[in-house]
């Protein structure tokens, strides 16, 4: 379970070099863009998912007798950390933008 900050940060970067060894966009590094986080989010979105598919298909193997132990308890606490980062870094980023609209103008 993620509980502080720097863990949170650990995660969303591990998360992010992962991300970013997938996704080529053919800028190079240092030059921004304006799609680069929403891919970035997007991206990671899906990693989240397709852990939480793949832990629902480890289980339903293992209730039917197929699978595993070993694998299915790591596909479920995989599945379980990555829902937890996503909800750390939710809440962080709604915090951010709640911060930023209390800003004066």
């Amino acid at each position: 379970m993620i509980t502080s900050l720097t863990q949170a940060h650990s995660a969303y970067a591990e998360s992010l070099q992962r991300a970013s060894t997938q996704i080529d966009d053919g800028v190079a590094d240092g030059a921004a863009t304006q799609n680069d986080f929403s891919s970035v989010l997007s991206q990671t979105l899906n990693t989240a998912l397709n852990a939480s598919h793949a832990a629902e298909t480890q289980s339903a193997q293992g209730l039917a007798g197929h699978g595993d132990v070993t694998q299915i308890v790591t596909a479920v606490s995989n599945a379980q950390l990555t829902l937890q980062t996503t909800t750390v870094l939710r809440d962080r980023m709604v915090q951010a933008y709640q911060d930023i609209m209390k800003m004066a103008i």
